[in-house]
């Protein structure tokens, strides 16, 4: 089984994927991942009680007034209907600007009060089993530094 590593300077969130439920989304980051596409890029976008996002390739620059619209340069189709498909505390899930627009950009749920309107709009396609208390550290700008996918 693969899980992903972020590391931040905030601490590092240990990821298990949803691979069965959303193989090709799982596939699609672990590639990005794998080739260092994320490394450097900031959370650009924290929204307190609701979610921290990043992977927008604009975000080494957070003046950059294009900061939250970037992807691969590619899109992917979403993946709803698995059995995990609900936002909750450490869920990992595509951002994206409409169905079938997803590509780089993911987002980590806060809790499940707020993000039960997202629930088969957006792929969820893991979820953070250790470091939980790192997604309430995460500020807008925090750097990720890099992601590492190990098989455990």
């Amino acid at each position: 089984m693969k899980i992903a590593e972020i590391h931040t300077p905030k601490g590092v969130m240990r990821i298990k994927f949803y691979e069965e439920d959303a193989p090709n989304t799982v596939a699609n980051f672990v590639k990005l991942a794998e080739s260092g596409f994320y490394n450097g890029l900031a959370f650009h976008r924290v929204i307190p009680n609701f979610v921290i996002q990043g992977g927008c390739p604009f975000s080494k620059d957070m003046k950059d007034p294009r900061v939250g619209t970037g992807g691969p340069g590619y899109k992917i189709d979403c993946e709803l209907t698995g059995g995990n498909q609900y936002h909750d505390r450490g869920v990992l899930s595509m951002a994206h600007a409409g169905r079938n627009t997803g590509g780089s950009q993911f987002f980590i749920c806060h809790g499940r009060q707020n993000t039960q309107h997202l629930d088969r709009q957006h792929t969820c396609f893991g979820k953070v089993y250790e470091g939980l208390e790192v997604i309430d550290e995460i500020r807008a700008g925090d750097k990720i530094d890099k992601i590492v996918i190990v098989e455990e």
